[in-house]
């Protein structure tokens, strides 16, 4: 049997941020540096086949990664490729940023299969206290023809079938926009919360 120690009155900070594709690329074109790495949750866990090379430090880490060889550094243009390639393959957009900082250190395409955040958030159900999303999914109802393939994407289980009509749980929802990106009718967009 292993203890665990639970610290009581002491306070967390979330430093995981959901970004939706075009938040990503205006982070991309601005930084300095960047490089590429592997996904260390997905090389761990091996919970399935998507991309694994998908993890792009930024400046100073990036840097600091070209020093240890943990990293190559790409171009904005193969770094712009790595975005797309996540995008097609259903993996969300998660930066990671220091304590007093506001740019991010990194940014991983990132699946509940083998995040360790999204596996808390599926079973426990806590997303606002491990992440957070300045957007947030909205739905016009009228274009929606209720095909699913929103339901697919939803890393976050948002949106689910009920019969033939589409649910969307919207409290939920962390504003990563697969769901838009993959809407056939265009009836989901990105706002803000």
């Amino acid at each position: 049997m292993t203890a665990v120690t639970i610290p009581v009155n002491v306070r967390i900070e979330g430093r995981q941020k959901v970004l939706s594709f075009p938040q990503v690329e205006k982070i991309l074109r601005n930084a300095e540096v960047i490089t590429l790495a592997d996904c260390l949750c997905r090389v761990r866990v091996k919970g399935c086949d998507r991309p694994i090379d998908v993890c792009l430090y930024l400046d100073a880490e990036g840097r600091e990664m070209i020093e240890n060889r943990s990293a190559k550094r790409v171009t904005l243009k193969q770094a712009l490729d790595v975005l797309r390639r996540t995008n097609e393959a259903g993996l969300v957009h998660m930066s990671f940023t220091n304590k007093g900082e506001k740019d991010p250190i990194y940014i991983c395409g990132c699946c509940a299969c083998c995040c360790h955040s999204f596996a808390a958030i599926q079973r426990f159900g806590f997303s606002d206290a491990i992440i957070s999303a300045e957007m947030i999914a909205a739905q016009d109802d009228e274009l929606c023809d209720d095909c699913g393939v929103c339901v697919e994407r939803c890393q976050f289980r948002a949106r689910m079938m009920d019969g033939d009509r589409l649910v969307f749980e919207r409290g939920r929802c962390s504003g990563c926009g697969l769901c838009v990106t993959s809407c056939p009718s265009d009836a989901i967009s990105l706002v803000r919360r």
